[in-house]
C-alpha cells in the first residue's frame, strides 16, 4: 500500500510544522529534528510509543501532497480514530531484504529498468531512494550437517547451486544505488538487523529520525524488540517503498501488554514467547500494534524482548513493540555501537518523548482490555503439533500427545486408529538395529532467528549438552540434530564458552549461519529412516527451536512438529521421543547405567546468564561485524557486468525476466467485470502462505519438477524453490504444490483439482494452465485467515500467473490480503456468519462478479452471481482509495512505473 511522493525533502519550506524543527547538540556536533513536544499537544503524553513513530515521521514529511496536516491530526487523535479504520500514510525509513524474498524484488526492478526503457523514460530512475540492506541468509542445507567441517562444506555446496543466483545479487549490489549486500555466511537477516544493521536513530542531510524498516519477512518485527517500528511487507510493497513511495496503512489500534514479575530459573525466553502467543492469538490481534509495558518488562534482555518481537507474525500482530530503554542502550554498546553513535541515540530520544522510564509510572493510553501476564507464572513449554499458537505445558506434553493421535485429523489430531497406536518398525542404521514409532523424533535443529539471537537460550542448549556429554548421554545416530546460528557471533561466544565442543558430540554441528530447518531446508532424511517410516505410516517428529511449524513446511514426511526451546530440543534429541513425560521417566542412563532425569542436566537461567556475562564481550561484535562486507573467498570471486540493464539468460532456471512489465502500456486499460468464471481451488480455513507459496523441495513429478526436466536440469540439481524465486515460470508452477492442502474439490488430500469444464483431476497448475489456454478466467473460495504465515510476496505472484482474479474468503491475513491487491487480484470477503459451505457452494460452478470502474468505491459490496442461479453477496477488502487505484492499474507496479515514465 503506497502513496506516490516526490523526492524525500528535509526542512522544505512547505512543510507546515517547520515551527516544530529544533536544533539538538550531541559532542559539539549540531543537528536538527522535528520535535513532537514542540507540537504542543497534550495528547501526545497519552499516544503508545510505537504510535508517536508514525506520528513522527508524518510531521516530518508533511507535504501537504503525500502527507497532509490532516493526516497529522489524525494521528494526534489516535485514541478515537483508531477504531474508526482510517488511513493514514507512512514513510519508512529503511528496507531490509531477505535474500529469498529479496532476489524476485531485485528481479522486478530490473525488469521494470527495461520497461522503462521500452516506455521511453530514464531507467535511472529507477533506483532505490532509501537505505537497501539485502542479507543472503537462507542459502544453507542441513545434509551435510554430519560431516566433518559441515559449514565449509555446505558453502561449497550452495556456491556451486546458487552460482546464478549469488552473481545477480552482485550485479544488482553493483547497479543500484543506496544498496547493500549482506554476503552469504554471515547470519540470518533479523540476527544482523538486530546486531549490526539497525541504526535505531537515523542521520540524513543534518536531521536526525527514528530508524523505521518494512521487510520482505513477516519476522521483521524481531526488529521491535529494539524499539525500531518496523514489520514484514510483501516484495512488491518493498519495492515501491524503495522506489520513495509512503505506505498507505489504517491507523491501528495498540493492545497494551503489561509483563509483571520474574521469570522462574527452569524457563526461557522461548517459553515465554509461546505462552504469549497463545494468549494474543486468543484475545485477537490481527492488523494490531501489540506494545509490551510494566515492571517486568525491565527484567528482561534485550535478547528475550527480540524473541517475544520475533513471533508477532505468529500471534497474529503487525508488530510486538518493547519501547526504547536503558536496556536498548545497554545492548547498543554489547554490540560494538561507536559510543559517539550511542550518546547521539538516546540524546535525540530522550528530546523527542521516545525514551521510555518504567519508573515514572506514566504508562501510555492502549486500545481496550490490557493484557496482564505474572512472568512467574510461565511453565516450560513447546507448541504444535502443527500450529505455533498450540502451546503444551512441558509436563502435559505426553498425556497432549496421546490425544493428538487419537484425535481426528486437524490442527490437533492425526487420527491414528487405536490398533495402530503402538506399531512399532525395525530397521537397521550404520550396522546397528534401531526402531521406531509414532512420536519417535528424525529431526532436532537449533534453527531460526526467534531464538538463535537469544544468548541465554543457545548457551542454555550448550550447558546442557555438556552435562549430558559428562553424564555419558548420546543422541541416535539416525536422528538429523543441526545447528544453525543467527550469527557468527553464536559461533564466537559458544568457543569462548567451551560448549561448542559439547554440542559437536551430540551431533549439533554448524552446518551454516542461516535459517536452514525452520523454512525447510532440512534435506532428506536417511533412506532407512525414510523406509521405516513409509512402512508403517508413522507419525515422525520433528522438534525445532523454530517460530513455524505447519504441515509440510520442516518435511514432507514428518508430521509432528513441535516449536520449543534451544535446551529443549537437544533434551528431546537425547530422548528420541516426544512420548515421553521427563518427569517421570529417564532421558538416558549416565556411564554407570544409573537413570538421569532432565532436571539432572538442565542448566537454570542463572547459570544461563552467568556464562553469557563471562563469554559474550562487545569485541566479539566489533570483529565480525568490521569484516561483514568484505564477504567470503568465493563471494569475491564472482565477477560481474557493471551494467544499467540487466543482461538476462534465456537459459537460466534461476532468474528470469518476469512477464509483469513486459506488456504494460503507458495508460491502463478500464477495469472490466469477472464474468463465468471457474474456481481453480475451494479451500477450507487456516490456509497459510506455505499451503499456497512455493517452498521447500521440488518433487521430480510436481509441475516444476517435470519443467527442470524438460529444461535438462537433474534432480540432484533442483534446489528449492526459495533458491529459484528469481524464476516465475518454477514459481507459477509451484504456486497451490503443498502436499498437505487440503481442497475441497477433490478426495486426495495434496496438490489437485479439478478442471471444471470436463472434470479431469490434475495438479493445480495444469489445470491453471489449461484455464488460461481456454481464455476462461479463475477465482479461490477459502475460509478463516487466508494467507496466515510468512509475508510471501510469491503467494500473491504466484496466483496472479495461475491466471487467478479474485480471492472470495471468510477473512484475510493482513500482508496477503496487501500483497493481492499489490498484483492486482480483487480480495472479497463473505458476508458475516456466511462462507462457502453455508451458501451451499460445492466450488463446481461458475461465478459472475460485476466489478467495474464505476462501482470501484470504499466498503463496497457486490453481488455474485453464478451460473446454477444462487446468488450471494460479497465485501471488497480494498480498504483505501490508494489501494483502489493500484487495482485500476493492475498492481502496485505498474502504478508506479506509470508514474515515474510520466515524472
Amino acid at each position: 500500500m503506497i502513496r506516490f511522493t516526490s523526492r524525500f525533502r528535509f526542512g522544505a519550506r512547505a512543510n507546515p510544522y517547520i515551527k516544530a524543527q529544533k536544533t539538538l547538540k550531541v559532542d559539539g556536533k549540531e543537528y536538527k529534528f522535528f520535535s513532537l513536544p514542540a507540537l504542543g499537544d497534550s495528547k501526545l503524553n497519552h499516544l503508545p510509543y510505537s504510535i508517536r513513530v508514525l506520528l513522527e515521521s508524518a510531521v516530518r514529511n508533511c507535504d501537504e501532497f503525500a502527507v497532509t496536516q490532516k493526516d497529522v491530526q489524525n494521528i494526534l487523535n489516535w485514541e478515537t480514530n483508531a477504531p474508526k479504520q482510517i488511513e493514514i500514510p507512512f514513510k519508512p525509513a529503511r528496507v531490509i531484504l531477505q535474500d529469498f524474498t529479496g532476489v524476485p524484488a531485485v528481479v522486478d526492478l530490473a525488469a521494470m529498468r527495461d520497461a522503462m526503457k521500452r516506455l521511453g523514460g530514464d531507467p535511472q530512475k529507477i533506483n532505490p531512494l532509501c537505505p537497501v540492506d539485502l542479507v543472503i541468509d537462507h542459502s544453507v542445507q542441513a545434509d551435510v550437517s554430519r560431516v566433518p567441517r559441515a559449514f565449509e562444506e555446505n558453502e561449497k555446496i550452495e556456491f556451486t547451486r546458487n552460482y546464478e543466483r549469488f552473481e545477480f545479487l552482485k550485479w544488482g549490489s553493483t547497479a543500484f544505488k543506496n544498496f547493500l549486500i549482506v554476503p552469504p555466511g554471515s547470519g540470518i537477516v533479523h540476527q544482523v538487523n538486530l546486531e549490526y544493521l539497525a541504526r535505531v536513530v537515523m542521520e540524513e542531510q543534518g536531521y536526525l529520525f527514528p530508524d523505521s524498516v518494512v521487510g520482505t519477512d513477516s519476522h521483521t518485527t524481531m526488529i521491535n524488540g529494539l524499539g525500531v517500528t518496523g514489520w514484514g511487507v510483501g516484495g512488491i510493497e518493498a519495492e515501491a517503498v524503495m522506489l520513495g513511495q509512503t505506505i498507505s496503512m489504517v491507523l491501528p489500534e495498540v493492545v497494551g501488554f503489561r509483563l509483571h514479575g520474574k521469570l522462574p530459573s527452569n524457563v526461557t525466553a522461548t517459553d515465554l514467547v509461546l505462552t504469549c502467543t497463545q494468549m494474543l492469538r486468543k484475545r485477537g490481534v490481527v492488523g494490531k500494534f501489540v506494545e509490551f509495558f510494566g515492571p517486568g518488562v525491565e527484567t528482561l534482555s534485550l535478547a528475550d524482548r527480540a524473541t517475544i518481537a520475533n513471533m508477532a507474525p505468529e500471534y497474529g500482530a503487525t508488530m510486538g513493540y518493547f519501547p526504547i530503554d536503558h536496556k536498548t542502550i545497554d545492548y547498543l554498546n554489547l554490540t560494538g555501537r561507536p559510543e559517539t553513535k550511542v550518546r547521539q541515540i538516546e540524546a535525540y530520544l530522550r528530546e523527542q518523548g521516545l525514551f521510555r522510564d518504567y519508573k515514572s509510572g506514566n504508562d501510555p493510553h492502549f486500545s481496550g482490555d490490557v493484557l496482564d501476564l505474572d512472568l512467574a507464572s510461565v511453565q516450560p513449554s513447546l507448541s504444535g503439533p502443527k500450529r505455533p499458537h498450540d502451546r503444551v505445558p512441558l509436563g502435559e506434553m505426553k498425556k497432549d500427545w496421546s490425544s493428538c493421535l487419537n484425535n481426528k485429523v486437524g490442527f490437533k489430531g492425526f487420527g491414528i486408529p487405536q490398533e495402530k497406536q503402538a506399531d512399532v518398525v525395525e530397521f537397521t542404521y550404520q550396522g546397528q538395529k534401531y526402531s521406531l514409532q509414532h512420536g519417535s523424533v528424525v529431526i532436532a535443529a537449533i534453527t531460526s532467528c526467534t531464538n538463535t539471537s537469544n544468548p541465554e537460550s543457545m548457551i542454555g542448549a550448550g550447558l546442557l549438552a555438556k552435562n549430558a556429554v559428562e553424564k555419558g548421554l548420546k543422541v541416535k545416530p539416525y536422528i538429523k540434530t543441526t545447528l544453525s546460528p543467527g550469527s557468527n557471533v553464536v559461533t564466537k561466544y559458544f568457543e569462548e564458552s567451551g560448549v561448542n565442543k559439547y554440542l559437536d558430540q551430540l551431533g549439533f554441528t554448524t552446518a551454516g549461519y542461516g535459517c536452514m530447518t525452520c523454512i525447510g531446508n532440512s534435506g532428506e532424511l536417511d533412506n532407512e529412516v525414510a523406509d521405516a517410516i513409509k512402512n508403517k505410516d508413522l507419525v515422525a517428529a520433528a522438534v525445532l527451536s523454530g517460530n513455524r511449524n505447519f504441515e509440510a513446511r520442516i518435511h514432507q514426511q514428518v508430521r509432528a512438529n513441535y516449536l520449543a526451546s534451544p535446551p529443549l530440543v537437544v533434551a528431546y534429541a537425547l530422548a528420541g521421543t516426544v512420548n515421553i513425560d521427563f518427569d517421570t521417566t529417564p532421558i538416558g542412563t549416565d556411564k554407570n547405567g544409573k537413570p538421569v532425569f532432565l532436571k539432572d542436566i538442565w542448566p537454570s537461567r542463572e547459570q544461563c546468564s552467568k556464562a553469557v556475562e563471562q563469554a559474550l564481550k562487545p569485541q566479539m561484535f566489533r570483529e565480525i561485524y568490521s569484516k561483514i562486507a568484505q564477504g567470503t573467498e568465493r563471494w569475491n570471486q564472482l565477477k560481474v557486468n557493471k551494467t544499467d540493464l540487466y543482461q538476462w539468460k534465456p537459459e537460466s532456471t534461476y532468474i528470469h525476466n518476469p512477464p509483469f512489465f513486459q506488456t504494460t502500456e503507458l495508460n491502463p486499460k478500464p477495469v472490466q467485470p469477472i464474468k463465468n468464471a471457474y474456481c481453480l481451488l475451494n479451500l477450507g480455513d487456516f490456509i497459510t502462505t506455505d499451503h499456497i507459496s512455493p517452498a521447500g523441495s521440488i518433487a521430480e513429478n510436481s509441475p516444476a519438477g517435470r519443467y527442470l526436466k524438460s529444461k535438462g536440469v537433474s534432480k540432484k540439481d533442483f534446489n528449492t524453490y526459495g533458491a529459484r524465486r528469481g524464476n516465475d515460470e518454477i514459481m507459477a508452477r509451484g504456486t497451490f504444490a503443498n502436499t498437505r492442502i487440503i481442497n475441497k474439490l477433490v478426495s486426495k488430500v495434496g496438490p489437485q483439482t479439478v478442471y471444471v469444464p470436463t472434470g479431469d483431476v490434475m495438479d493445480v497448475f495444469d489445470a491453471a494452465d489449461r484455464h488460461m489456454k481456454e481464455g476462461n478466467q479463475t477465482i479461490v473460495l477459502a475460509g478463516q485467515e487466508y494467507g496466515s504465515g510468512s509475508s510471501r510476496d510469491w503467494a500473491a505472484k504466484g496466483p496472479y500467473l495461475q491466471g487467478v482474479k479474485c480471492v472470495i474468503a471468510q477473512s484475510f491475513e493482513r500482508i496477503h490480503r496487501s500483497n493481492l491487491v499489490g498484483m492486482g487480484i480483487l480480495p472479497l470477503e463473505f458476508l458475516q456468519g456466511e462462507n462457502a459451505d453455508t451458501l451451499g457452494l460445492t466450488g463446481k460452478e461458475q461465478f459472475t462478479i460485476n466489478v467495474n470502474e464505476s462501482n470501484l468505491t470504499l466498503g463496497q459490496t457486490y453481488t455474485v452471481e453464478t451460473s446454477t442461479g444462487k446468488k450471494f453477496q460479497a465485501k471488497s477488502r480494498l480498504d483505501t482509495e490508494v489501494e483502489i487505484e493500484y487495482y485500476k492499474h493492475g498492481g502496485i507496479l505498474q502504478y508506479v512505473l506509470r508514474k515515474l515514465v510520466k515524472a
